[in-house]
């Protein structure tokens, strides 16, 4: 019998009739790429060329190995932020930058492979909205701020977005006027471009015009720089040489580039389905993101991730699987090899326009206004988390991006709704008194529901809350029933809390109940032998059981 290695889902199910439509998509989207990765590349501190070495080898890997039929891999914005502040700050990386960077994504690409045998895919669900469009407006202003010495042809020195910011001004009487000029014109032309015609290469079209502008009026001759010389045909695929201790230096911040890498390619590919709108499996994208970045690293780029601007670009053209990948890949050898004369003529300061551009496409200002209609706690986590990553940078940005998820979590569940339950007039079942103010409570009897699961966090004040419901009840209370439909789970401080509420319920003559306990909470409490302080007889399944056993102990109300 032969064995022959297993085929992606989207060539198993290929259909003739996409062909046409992906070999467009590809060839589009190759047009918005190999201007946007050069300019990711100078972002990252490394030669253009790069950008587009990292492209091929990262879109090759995912197209055999990831879920997703339209994302689009390479490199991106954040990661290139993130690449550029480690090469910077880690003085091993500043010898041999390319080196360093290529052994960076292996190492991500490990990490990726480690996560996915260690099932840690759920730590893409920890970034709320609001956290992910901050930290992105965070991260478009540190790349402007990024720029600033190539659109000006300055040498902007200082570490952070203030001290760059005052090295620029210090030499304000320094700076280019012609490199000046070109930056802001291309960028402006992207810009505008891009309002009035959305479908249109902007970028590639602004390069396009920048490097003629260049080349007609001889601006390389009064000081505008270009991308210079670009190594003749593709790096030999190895492992680049870099010592054990540069390795050891970069495992934090590959650690970062991996989780915001894989948040990336989770949140975009869930956003673009496709046509067949397949489900996107989030803990093989793990592994394909570690595929895409031992791409890049073989081929002495640097690590990877998804562009959702480009994934709307294959969405928006009609592609419908990952041969849109296949050909772009084949479209970026043909520019490559074919057209690497003009590549080597493109300025610099056209590049950094690039970068420009990509940082307002990621400013979703609309969101911050959606925040701050729906919700102010919302607007304020988006906007501390911009601060953050100004603050403090990108690599600890994540981490405090990761903090606030857990905060705003932990913010949520500590402190829930809760709700005295009654009977609604017309209205089946019973329901929160306050939402209904007609609603009619049993007397004597208090049907009680906190909307959490109870642990440590929250405990006490499920206790303290309960208590005053029944202190302030408009009549005695004899019986107390938890409605414990939203207590999916406890821990032992719940338990603790738990017998001490029957404890100082009992001292007031109060006899509590549970009602609607599903049967992994019943397992809990069952070895915590809670259910026996309760009593058998006080466990109801349903509250209308609940509020027939009250009435039948109790005939006289």
């Amino acid at each position: 019998m032969t064995l022959r290695p297993p085929l992606p889902a989207w060539v198993r199910g290929y259909r003739r009739r996409w062909l046409r439509a992906d070999l467009l998509a590809g060839v589009t989207v190759t047009a918005y790429l190999v201007p946007q990765v050069m300019a990711y590349a100078e972002l990252a501190g490394l030669p253009a060329v790069a950008g587009i070495w990292a492209c091929l080898g990262g879109m090759a890997l995912y197209a055999l190995v990831g879920t997703s039929r339209l994302l689009s891999v390479g490199p991106e914005s954040t990661t290139a932020l993130m690449v550029g502040a480690v090469i910077g700050s880690v003085p091993a990386a500043r010898a041999d930058p390319s080196s360093f960077a290529a052994t960076l994504a292996l190492v991500v690409a490990g990490i990726c492979v480690i996560g996915y045998f260690f099932r840690v895919a759920v730590v893409a669900d920890l970034l709320s909205r609001p956290v992910l469009v901050g930290y992105m407006a965070g991260i478009a202003v540190l790349m402007v701020v990024s720029q600033l010495g190539t659109l000006t042809a300055l040498t902007v020195t200082g570490d952070g977005i203030v001290p760059e910011i005052r090295s620029l001004l210090e030499q304000l009487d320094a700076v280019h006027g012609p490199t000046l000029a070109l930056g802001v014109a291309t960028a402006a032309t992207m810009i505008v471009g891009s309002h009035f015609f959305p479908r249109a290469p902007v970028s590639l079209i602004g390069l396009i015009a920048a490097t003629a502008v260049v080349a007609a009026a001889g601006l390389d001759e009064h000081g505008v720089l270009l991308v210079g010389a670009i190594p003749a045909g593709l790096p030999v695929p190895g492992i680049p040489h870099v010592d054990g201790a540069a390795i050891l230096a970069m495992v934090p911040a590959a650690l970062g580039v991996a989780f915001v890498g894989y948040t990336d390619n989770v949140l975009t590919s869930r956003a673009f389905p496709g046509e067949t709108r397949e489900p996107v499996d989030a803990k093989r994208e793990l592994l394909a993101l570690g595929g895409a970045n031992l791409g890049a690293g073989l081929m002495q780029g640097f690590p990877v991730s998804s562009s959702g601007s480009r994934t709307a670009i294959i969405n928006a053209v009609g592609g419908r699987t990952q041969m849109t990948g296949v050909t772009a890949v084949a479209a970026t050898l043909v520019v490559l090899l074919a057209l690497r004369p003009l590549l080597e003529m493109v300025p610099a300061a056209a590049l950094g326009a690039v970068v420009v551009y990509a940082a307002t496409k990621i400013v979703s200002v609309g969101e911050f206004r959606r925040f701050a209609r729906f919700r102010t706690s919302e607007l304020v986590i988006a906007l501390v988390t911009l601060v953050a990553v100004l603050a403090v940078g990108v690599l600890w940005g994540v981490l405090v991006a990761i903090g606030l998820s857990v905060l705003d979590l932990l913010r949520r569940v500590a402190r829930p709704h809760d709700a005295v339950e009654g009977f609604v007039p017309g209205l089946a079942g019973m329901h929160d008194v306050d939402d209904y103010p007609q609603a009619e409570v049993v007397p004597g009897l208090m049907i009680y529901r906190y909307d959490s699961p109870l642990f440590f966090a929250n405990a006490e004040n499920f206790r303290v809350r309960a208590l005053d419901a029944v202190a302030n009840a408009a009549t005695p209370v004899r019986w107390f029933v938890i409605n414990a439909e939203a207590i999916v789970e406890v821990d032992v401080t719940a338990v603790d809390v738990l017998e001490s509420l029957i404890d100082d319920l009992a001292r007031r003559g109060v006899v509590v109940g549970i009602a609607r306990m599903k049967q992994d909470l019943a397992a809990q409490l069952e070895v915590a032998g809670l259910l026996d302080r309760v009593g058998r007889a006080m466990l109801f399944p349903t509250l209308p059981t609940a509020v027939a056993a009250f009435r039948e102990a109790n005939p006289a109300d």
